[in-house]
C-alpha cells in the first residue's frame, strides 16, 4: 500500500498485514521529502509491535505510474531469513563472514535476495564482488541505493536492529524471480582508459586529467561551458559506460568534480577500465525501460506476488517531464493477466541486479525490474 500522510501512525497500522512471530516482514520504502517521519521513533514503535521490518529512505518512490517524493510504500514479504545487515561499506575490507550461512539454499527453487545499500558509501563494488564470490548465481539479486538527492550522506537504511549509514541490507525471500536490466544510453566518444582511479573517483583518463579530458569531449557536443559548479547539470546527460563483453555497458554517473580534477562517480570504476562517454536520447531511454520490464515479465501461469522497480533518479533529472512516459512504458511492459497488483519500488542512487545469469553488478542510470513469484509444485 502507498501511504501519503501521517506516516508513523499509518505505517504502524500497516503492521496488521503481518502476523507477529511469523516469517514475514514489512518492506518499507520512504520518500526522503517526508519531513513528518521520525525514524528512531518509527523503529522503536515497530519493534514494540513485534514485527519484522526493513527498508530505506529514497529520493522518490514508484507506485504504479506515480513517482511521489514523499510518503511511504509498505508491503508484506515472506522471509527465508531475517534481514542481514552488513556494515562498514566505506572500508577497504568488509566482513562478509555471515553471508555464506545466510544465503544457503532455501528450497528447490532459486530464491531472490533484495539488496539495499547506502548509495553514497564508497565501497559498494567491493561489497557486491565479495557477496558474489561467496554465493555466485545461486540466488536472484535485485535492489538499489538509498540516500538523498542532495548527495549529502546520512543514515538511510533500517531494520529491527536500528538505523544505518555505510551499510547494506540483504533480505532473502522464498520467491523465484525474473529480472530485466536495460539503460538505453549510447556511445558518444571512446574508448578511453581510466588510467588512475581510486574506488569511485577517476583521476586520469588516457593518462591526462580526468575533468579536462571529459570537459573537452562533452563541451564539443553540448556547445556549453562546463565548470565544477555546473558540472552535474551537464554530466547528467553524459555518463561513462564501462565496456563489458557481450553485454550492455555498465553506466557510471559522474556527479562531482574533486579538488584535483578527479571525477567522483556513483559506484566504483576499477583502474585501467575501458570506458566510453555516453549520451542519451529520451525516446531511446524510454524504449529501454519498457524493454527491461518486458524481459522480466516472461512469467506465465505462476503465482506472481510482486513486481519490483528500481529506476535511477538521474534518469528523472535527464528526462524531466518525459519521465512520465518512462513509467508508462514500464507499466505496459509489466502488464500481466496473472497479476492484478501495482508495480512498486523506488528511484534510487544506483541499481543492483545480476544481468541474466551473469555477474552481480551495481548500475547507474539504469532500469531494473523484477517479477517475484512462487513456482507451482
Amino acid at each position: 500500500m502507498y501511504i501519503k500522510t501521517n506516516l508513523n501512525q499509518n505505517i504502524l497500522e500497516a503492521t496488521r498485514l503481518l502476523k507477529p512471530g511469523t516469517d514475514e516482514a514489512l518492506f518499507l520504502l520512504i520518500g526522503e521529502e517526508d519531513s513528518g517521519i521520525d525514524p528512531p521513533k518509527l523503529i522503536g514503535d515497530l519493534n514494540q509491535a513485534k514485527v519484522n521490518f526493513f527498508g530505506g529512505f529514497f529520493p522518490a518512490l514508484i507506485y504504479g505510474q506515480e513517482s511521489p517524493k514523499s510518503g511511504a510504500i509498505a508491503v508484506k514479504l515472506p522471509l527465508s531469513r531475517q534481514p542481514l545487515v552488513i556494515k562498514d561499506l566505506d572500508k577497504d575490507t568488509i566482513d562478509l563472514s555471515a553471508v555464506e550461512n545466510y544465503m544457503m539454499p532455501c528450497g528447490t527453487s532459486k530464491c531472490t535476495a533484495i539488496i539495499l545499500v547506502d548509495g553514497l558509501t564508497k565501497n559498494i563494488g567491493g561489497f557486491l564482488s565479495g557477496l558474489y564470490d561467496k554465493v555466485a548465481n545461486t540466488v536472484n539479486y535485485i535492489g538499489g541505493g538509498a540516500g538523498s538527492l542532495s548527495l549529502k550522506q546520512k543514515p538511510c537504511l533500517f531494520t529491527n536492529k536500528g538505523l544505518f549509514q555505510d551499510a547494506a541490507i540483504i533480505t532473502l525471500l522464498p520467491l523465484a524471480g525474473s529480472l530485466g536490466v536495460y539503460h538505453g544510453w549510447a556511445k558518444l566518444a571512446g574508448p578511453l582508459v581510466a588510467t588512475k582511479t581510486e574506488r569511485n573517483a577517476i583521476y586520469e583518463l588516457n593518462w591526462n586529467n580526468a575533468f579536462e579530458t571529459y570537459r573537452n569531449i562533452v563541451e564539443a557536443d553540448c556547445g556549453c561551458s562546463i565548470t565544477a559548479d555546473n558540472f552535474f547539470q551537464v554530466s547528467k546527460g553524459y555518463p561513462f559506460g564501462m565496456i563489458k563483453d557481450d553485454a550492455e555497458r555498465i553506466v557510471r554517473d559522474p556527479i562531482v568534480v574533486g579538488p584535483q580534477g578527479e571525477l567522483i562517480c556513483v559506484g566504483a570504476v576499477p583502474e585501467n577500465s575501458v570506458v566510453d562517454i555516453l549520451k542519451g536520447e529520451p525516446a531511446t531511454l524510454i524504449r529501454a525501460a519498457g524493454q527491461a520490464a518486458m524481459e522480466s515479465n516472461i512469467v506465465k501461469g505462476e503465482l506472481i506476488e510482486h513486481q519490483l522497480i528500481f529506476d535511477c533518479i538521474s534518469r528523472v533529472l535527464f528526462l524531466e517531464a518525459a519521465f512520465k512516459e518512462e513509467l508508462e512504458a514500464i507499466n505496459a511492459g509489466l502488464k500481466n493477466n496473472d497479476f492484478t497488483g501495482d508495480p512498486f519500488g523506488a528511484l534510487t542512487l544506483g541499481e543492483i541486479s545480476s544481468s541474466g545469469e551473469g555477474y552481480l553488478e551495481f548500475f547507474n542510470k539504469t532500469v531494473v525490474t523484477g517479477v517475484l513469484y512462487r513456482e507451482h509444485i
